[in-house]
């Protein structure tokens, strides 16, 4: 099960756009995504899931995947947040 913790640098964490987009991404992909925050683990596909860790900028979170292309979708889920989830920087 591939695992990677990554600081999120959206100036906004991951609120209500940021969490969908992740959400969106995560829910397509064909393997299972958990995001942890501080001993919390969410299923990375539903929004309110990802809202409720209550994320901010500078926060690390791990993202872990697992099932088919799990690895893949690692890389890709944690390139989206390293890019900021589509939000220019502060």
């Amino acid at each position: 099960m591939p695992e990677r913790t990554v600081t999120l640098p959206n100036p906004s964490g991951l609120h209500a756009r940021p969490a969908k987009v992740f959400a969106q991404a995560a829910a397509a992909a064909p393997a299972t995504v958990t995001l942890v925050k501080d001993g919390r683990e969410v299923n990375a596909s539903s929004v309110l899931s990802v809202l409720t860790l209550d994320c901010h900028q500078g926060d690390e979170i791990l993202v872990r995947t697992d099932g088919e292309e799990a690895e893949s979708t690692l890389d890709e889920l944690v390139g989206l947040i390293e890019s900021g989830l589509g939000e220019e920087p502060a």
